[in-house]
This record gives C-alpha cells, sequence and structure tokens, in this order.
C-alpha cells in the first residue's frame, strides 16, 4: 500500500481579462501525517514575530517587514517533507483558444492537470485541496477532479480520494503555497518597487539554486518549475 499525500494548491492572475500578462499556478505537498506538524511549525514562526493568528500572504509584504517571510521560505526549503511545483504562463494575451477550439476554463484545466501530472503517482492516494476564491470554487474544483481522474485513468477515484475548497486564514500550508505563486508572478511581472518582494525572490533563488526563468529538471522535487509558453500556432 503506498503512502497518502495533502496537495495545496492555489493560482494567481488567472483571470483571463484582467489585464495581467503572466500567470501562476502552484501547489505544496506532502505526507499526510506530517500536515498538523508542519502547520503548527508555521504558526510558531508566525509567533515569533508577533503575529499568531496572522495570514501569511503575499500581498501583505512590504518593504519594511518582510523578515517573517525569509523565515517561512528558509522553513520551506529546510523541512525535508515539503514539496513545490509551480506553473508559469510568462503572457496568456498571447493564448489562441479560438484556435484550438477551446474557452479559457477548458485550458485553465489542461494547465492544471500540467501542474499535477508529476506529482501524482497510481502507487499513491491524494487528498487534493484549492484556496477558496469565490462562489463558482466548488464548479471549478469538481471539474478539475474529474478532469485529473479522467487524465490518470482513474475512473474509480482510488487516486484522489477526496478533494475540498479551503479558506486560506485557517491553512497555514495554503498560505505558504500563496507566497511561492506569488514570488513568481511578481517576478514576471517584471515588478520592482516592493524591496521585501524582491528580497523574498533572492532568497527563493538562493535557497533552490534556480534562477526562476527556465525550467527545473523534471524530476525536481523540492521545488520543481515549469515555464509554459505556446509556440507559434499552439496554445496546448
Amino acid at each position: 500500500m503506498g503512502e497518502i499525500y495533502n496537495i495545496y494548491c492555489d493560482e494567481s492572475c488567472h483571470l483571463e481579462n484582467d489585464s495581467i500578462h503572466p500567470m501562476a499556478l502552484g501547489a505544496v505537498w506532502l505526507p499526510m501525517d506530517k500536515t498538523k506538524e508542519v502547520n503548527k511549525r508555521i504558526r510558531e514562526i508566525k509567533s515569533k514575530h508577533g503575529l499568531p493568528k496572522a495570514e501569511a500572504k503575499w500581498t501583505k509584504i512590504s518593504s519594511n517587514c518582510y523578515e517573517m517571510y525569509m523565515d517561512l521560505i528558509d522553513y520551506f526549503f529546510d523541512d525535508d517533507d515539503l514539496h513545490f511545483r509551480g506553473l508559469v504562463i510568462p503572457d496568456k494575451q498571447l493564448l489562441q483558444h479560438e484556435y484550438f477550439d477551446q474557452d479559457h476554463d477548458q485550458w485553465y484545466y489542461k494547465m492544471f492537470f500540467n501542474l499535477l501530472k508529476i506529482i501524482l503517482s497510481p502507487k499513491n492516494k491524494y487528498r487534493l485541496y484549492l484556496d477558496y476564491k469565490d462562489t463558482n470554487g466548488n464548479i471549478r474544483l469538481k471539474k478539475l477532479h474529474e478532469v485529473l481522474c479522467n487524465n490518470f485513468y482513474d475512473f474509480d477515484r482510488n487516486i484522489i480520494e477526496t478533494y475540498q475548497l479551503v479558506k486560506s486564514h485557517q491553512i497555514e500550508i495554503i498560505q505558504l503555497t500563496d507566497i511561492l505563486i506569488g514570488a513568481l508572478t511578481y517576478y514576471y511581472r517584471n515588478l520592482t518597487t516592493n524591496s521585501g518582494k524582491l528580497a523574498i525572490i533572492d532568497r527563493i533563488k538562493e535557497r533552490s539554486r534556480y534562477s526562476l526563468d527556465n525550467n527545473t529538471l523534471y524530476r525536481e522535487e523540492k521545488f520543481n518549475l515549469l515555464i509554459w509558453k505556446p509556440q507559434k500556432g499552439r496554445s496546448e
């Protein structure tokens, strides 16, 4: 019998017409039996900085307040149970949905499959958690589960055994996912006004030993990154 893993997913700048060019999807995963320990450790880091009940979010990082986020990034890289997979679309304005007879939602599910396909293994079981964004979240999560199960021939729903929307302020690991994909979208938007966020990005580069400009090795297990770029005449 294989192991059971929890996967915590989040997304940034994923709307089709938000006038923002890059988009990122991300997932932090770990053995299910380590979840309580990791959430507890993240709360301890927040308590160390006097913010035990605060939600750690990328949008809260300022030029004068980022030390806690440095500690969270270091904790992620120091804990062998934690893994991250990120998928970045540098410019979603280049997509050609009509050419491929698809809409943005259909393409979105394809990207989520690309995000998760190297994480999932038929010998293990997974519990999928997605950050609650809006009232359409349940519909999107149900469709995502369907797409993943069909692509993995998991017609009996044995690989992804449960899926659930969660609120990020209640789940510390989702907050960690938010920070990592927030860093990716900030980097790909070429923003430079927030020195605290730039410091976090530099720490991620330093600890991962990757530039964030290219794909990591396919089997990279700690900080795995796919930079997805449509070829001319292609959007999938």
